[in-house]
């Protein structure tokens, strides 16, 4: 936890990053569409087979979408692949392939190990990030982007945002943010504030860039997922 707090605070530490003009973050985000439908397009084999197992461990659709905050606090129903059943979840709309999940609860303290995932395949698939591979269709649609602040529940958001939360909603939600290459689930919810602020208030095509860069040795490494 300590290096955690200490990676933070180098982050404060980081000169701040002169905002680039809004016709260069135009040009960003029709990338990032182009680039997630490309992956998305490319991974669909693999995810139609990832479907096929989730339903035959679950005996319930493969998807779930939950109800997160998007730009400006518009609800996105976010898509991920299925690793909690059980009666996990509170059901709210079941559909053929996907339940929608309104008030599903998140733990106040989240840990590599949630005693609400049962299955090995569902906690390796959590913890490499392979239930999420389906948000790319949010990119595409262009609700989310490549980098942003995680989506979070409005609870999530009044309970440990407060003033900030408004700050935090004036850009879209991404893929990845600071708070997954920066120590994910072992920062408090103070810490992962602290790094979506900064990620907003020094947005720029470098820090972008290197948070791209720095994902995939984050999401192959697994640790602090969960």
């Amino acid at each position: 936890m300590a290096a955690s707090l200490a990676a933070v605070r180098a982050i404060e530490k980081q000169p701040a990053h002169a905002v680039s003009r809004p016709r260069v973050w135009a040009i960003v985000g029709f990338a990032e569409r182009a680039l997630a439908a490309v992956l998305l397009a490319a991974l669909l084999p693999v995810l139609v087979l990832l479907a096929v197992v989730v339903a035959a461990l679950s005996r319930r659709t493969p998807f779930v979408a939950l109800a997160r905050a998007g730009r400006n606090g518009n609800c996105i129903w976010l898509l991920k692949l299925r690793t909690m059943w059980e009666g996990a979840e509170c059901v709210a709309d079941s559909r053929f392939l996907v339940e929608r999940i309104e008030n599903a609860p998140v733990p106040e303290f989240k840990t590599g190990h949630d005693p609400r995932v049962t299955s090995p395949f569902a906690a390796f698939c959590r913890r490499y990030s392979i239930d999420e591979i389906p948000q790319l269709w949010h990119v595409v649609a262009g609700d989310m982007a490549l980098v942003g602040p995680r989506p979070l529940t409005y609870p999530e958001l009044s309970t440990y945002y407060g003033d900030d939360a408004q700050e935090v909603l004036s850009v879209k939600p991404g893929l990845t943010g600071l708070w997954q290459v920066r120590g994910r689930n072992s920062l408090t919810y103070r810490q992962r504030r602290e790094l979506d602020l900064h990620l907003v208030r020094h947005r720029s095509l470098h820090l972008y860039v290197s948070i791209l860069a720095r994902t995939l040795p984050a999401v192959f490494s697994g640790i602090n997922a969960g």
